[in-house]
């Protein structure tokens, strides 16, 4: 989980009077802002929140703010949007945190329906194949970044190598399920934890704070307000309505869909996927292209890549790439019919972002209360660390299959296809030596691809 903070201002100037409080409506402005304006994964994210909160507005202060997000690290799922659910909540309650959460990943979603159906409306015209055809190569070599990065933090020692190394055979050679490795792993971590609890210390997490921007409303000293204190009959409440708009939603799909249609498996799939994004986007992508992909063939090994690429170019945590999933699936399977395509694709998007999201909330809202009631360290978390090792071998994995369907679009039995190949070595080597952002990089192999789309040609004649 690459979620680092953005170095402290050398000289910040400390304002002796706390901020004015903040209405539920300023809050919400902000936060529709954020959903429009946070790109550049878990750690822009982060860092954005940190900038505009901590430092600019100083709703909350830099020790509350960690010590949230130390708390959001431990879940499944994505660190970004649970944080802005957590402090929303904890500004203006329940409906803050609601409407913090939902507004990180609404705009993302929207976007990426609309770039869904051009994607499938418009993908043969030549103009829009030569995008693709430059970022591909792109979207390899960011997964292959994205392994280093998680195994710079992870990989501390040679027993999460060892993790790290099981993992990849287990996925690559005898196509382990993500789930059982997830388990086994957590397993590891937790029973090894007791003989050497040093080796499984958790690594890459947020210090303490250290940097003092002033006075904040949600200040190091603030007691938490009478929403924010646990109490059993809470925590029961939350948890029974969470279950209940689950299982709301899971019937209404099987009346109107059936155990077996469409729109039912993927909020099933993608409740289960939800509940395995222990390391980020990245990590749960290889559990998103077995069930997708090969079990329920909702779309392609290629249109997979496309959908990463298209979530990486659009705001919102990078796990929204399972709205493309659900948009090109309900598209494809006809889930309401051949005359209703676009239709299909949009309601199959907003049920597969319903069912990955609602765990987020429900964790927010039923544990926040017991984060705030200690802000010492979490404990508990050798099993993560493990998971997260076994994570990297994972991803490295997803790196081949992506590899493997952009340099060989035929199989192997095919042409190697030199050219995607030289972008692919081009954007590594922008990522791991030039420190190239990913909107940059995605730029300029799109330019580069529509260059070899349209000039090539030309030339060979």
């Amino acid at each position: 989980m690459d979620t680092a903070l953005p170095d402290a201002p050398s000289a910040s100037p400390a304002l002796s009077a706390p901020p004015q409080p903040v209405s539920f409506t300023e809050a919400l402005r902000f936060w529709l802002k954020l959903g429009f304006i946070s790109f550049g994964g878990p750690a822009g994210q982060i860092a954005i929140m940190h900038a505009e909160l901590v430092e600019r507005r100083r709703w909350i202060s830099e020790k509350r703010f960690l010590h949230a997000l130390n708390f959001c690290m431990l879940l499944p799922g994505p660190e970004a949007q649970q944080l802005a659910t957590y402090i929303g909540w904890l500004m203006h309650r329940t409906r803050g945190g609601i409407v913090a959460g939902a507004l990180f990943v609404l705009p993302s979603l929207f976007i990426l329906i609309a770039l869904s159906w051009i994607y499938l409306r418009f993908g043969h015209v030549p103009v829009v194949a030569g995008i693709f055809y430059g970022i591909k190569p792109a979207v390899t070599a960011l997964v292959l970044h994205a392994a280093h990065r998680i195994g710079s933090r992870a990989l501390k020692n040679r027993w999460m190598w060892g993790i790290a190394a099981a993992a990849f055979v287990a996925i690559f050679a005898f196509d382990t399920p993500f789930p059982a490795i997830v388990l086994a792993a957590g397993l590891i971590g937790h029973f090894g934890a007791r003989w050497a609890p040093g080796v499984f210390a958790l690594g890459g997490g947020h210090g303490s704070a250290s940097q003092s921007y002033g006075p904040a409303l949600i200040d190091d000293d603030t007691p938490a307000p009478p929403h924010a204190r646990f109490s059993r009959s809470h925590l029961v409440k939350i948890l029974a309505i969470g279950l209940g708009l689950w299982l709301l939603a899971m019937g209404v799909l099987v009346a109107t869909q059936g155990l077996q249609g469409t729109l039912t498996q993927m909020g099933w799939f993608f409740t289960k996927a939800a509940l395995l994004t222990f390391g980020g986007a990245y990590a749960v992508l290889p559990y998103v292209y077995q069930g997708a992909v090969e079990n329920h063939q909702w779309l392609s090994g290629a249109q997979m890549i496309d959908g990463l690429a298209l979530g990486e170019t659009t705001p919102g945590p990078l796990i929204m790439v399972v709205a493309f999933v659900g948009f090109v699936g309900g598209w494809l399977k006809q889930v309401l019919g051949p005359d209703s395509l676009f239709l299909a694709g949009a309601l199959a998007a907003t049920v597969v972002t319903f069912f990955t999201f609602l765990p987020s909330f429900i964790f927010i809202l039923a544990g926040g209360p017991a984060i705030e009631a200690t802000h010492g360290k979490l404990g508990f978390t050798a099993p993560l660390s493990a998971i997260t090792a076994a994570v990297v071998g994972v991803i490295l994995n997803l790196a081949l299959f992506f590899a493997y369907h952009v340099l060989w679009p035929q199989g192997f039995g095919g042409r190697f296809d030199a050219v995607s190949a030289l972008i692919a070595v081009a954007a590594a080597i922008a990522l791991f030596r030039l420190k190239i952002g990913v909107m940059p990089l995605l730029g300029a192999c799109a330019a580069i691809g529509l260059a070899v789309t349209f000039i090539l040609p030309l030339l060979s004649r």
